[in-house]
């Protein structure tokens, strides 16, 4: 199908734009940026343009986490809703099939009771042998095409049950989708924030501890602009194993943004939430990064941690924010470290941000 002159023209215009930014900005125009860019450049989705236009005001450009946070945010996870309606559509349409084979059998068990009554009139009157064989194959025809209708009944509904389990099931992943972060697999922020916020309700009822660790890779900006995209999306798969080989399964562990993760322990205290955090520390130190296309050894990554204990007052952001502030200790006494609020250091005031 031919497309429109006017269309083809419309959409190189915008093509032209979305790569006038990435030039702009001195960007790589990787599928992912490209498709930020010109969903800019058409203005189709305000709050895309809205996010992007604050960020360049404050910042005066877009790091790779931001548009990260952008795509999740604003074309990622339109992708997934329009995934779920699609399914969910799919979903009604054959349960509506269901209740139209149901209708249709309900006619016809209607039709076969009134055969039955009509017969059974029949009967009270026939006298001869003639009259009464022709009733009676009348109802035996009658039944073998209720047999007949109970049958494709049966196999359509079974064949519907069986399609309604696989949409269950695609609707399962696309929900599950939702809440991982691609790259890692492990749970994403959007996932974590609700998850932490029941965790503390759920701590706060029970009267016992929550911790919350929050870990950002070292120099990781370095890693990106010496070795690559790729080997820096193979540095976070590296801290991504290394968490969930140190985690409990009631833990909560999620890729944060960027570089960052957290971790929430239900039921552990300072202390243990400390021995958990240098445990992880030491698991991501003793793995050494190799690059995948020459075997070429990229030294070890190191993460430095910051921990915090839930208190009697505190919400999410509250938790989180001391946790930080533990986080940018550690980075500011050396990295490679992990620091917790009773830390003196935690204390200090933060000035700029340390990598």
């Amino acid at each position: 199908m031919a497309v429109p002159l006017d269309e083809h023209e419309r959409s190189l215009a915008f093509a032209e734009i979305a790569l006038g930014q990435i030039r702009a900005l001195m960007q790589p125009a990787w599928p992912r940026n490209y498709e930020i860019w010109y969903n800019y450049a058409t203005g189709y989705n305000p709050a895309l343009n809205h996010a992007i236009n604050q960020t360049l005001e404050k910042k005066g450009t877009l790091s790779d986490a931001d548009l990260e946070k952008i795509y999740d945010t604003y074309i990622s996870s339109s992708r997934l809703g329009d995934r779920i309606d699609s399914v969910g559509a799919r979903v009604i349409d054959e349960i509506k099939q269901v209740l139209d084979m149901i209708d249709a059998a309900a006619g016809s068990a209607t039709s076969y009771s009134e055969s039955l009554a009509d017969a059974s009139a029949m009967l009270a009157g026939a006298y001869d042998r003639d009259t009464m064989r022709a009733i009676i194959e009348r109802l035996m025809e009658g039944a073998r095409a209720m047999e007949v209708t109970n049958k494709t009944l049966e196999a359509s509904l079974s064949a519907s049950k069986q399609e309604i389990e696989r949409l269950q099931e695609s609707l399962a992943a696309v929900r599950s989708e939702s809440f991982t972060d691609p790259l890692t697999g492990l749970s994403n922020r959007k996932f974590f924030d609700a998850a932490l916020t029941k965790a503390i309700t759920e701590a706060k009822q029970n009267g016992e501890p929550l911790s919350l660790l929050m870990a950002d890779v070292d120099y990781f900006k370095q890693f990106n602009d010496k070795f690559g995209h790729q080997t820096g999306d193979q540095v976070l798969r590296l801290v991504s194993i290394a968490l969930k080989q140190n985690v409990k399964r009631e833990d909560i562990a999620a890729r944060y943004g960027g570089e960052e993760f957290v971790i929430a322990l239900p039921n552990r205290p300072l202390p243990a939430a400390l021995a958990a955090a240098d445990q992880i520390r030491r698991a991501i130190m003793g793995k050494e990064l190799v690059k995948r296309t020459s075997g070429e050894r990229l030294g070890r990554v190191t993460v430095s941690i910051g921990v915090a204990l839930l208190r009697a007052d505190d919400g999410a952001p509250s938790l989180m924010e001391r946790a930080d502030n533990c986080l940018y200790a550690a980075k500011r006494k050396g990295r490679n470290l992990v620091v917790c609020e009773t830390d003196p250091e935690a204390s200090q005031p933060r000035t700029a941000k340390v990598a």
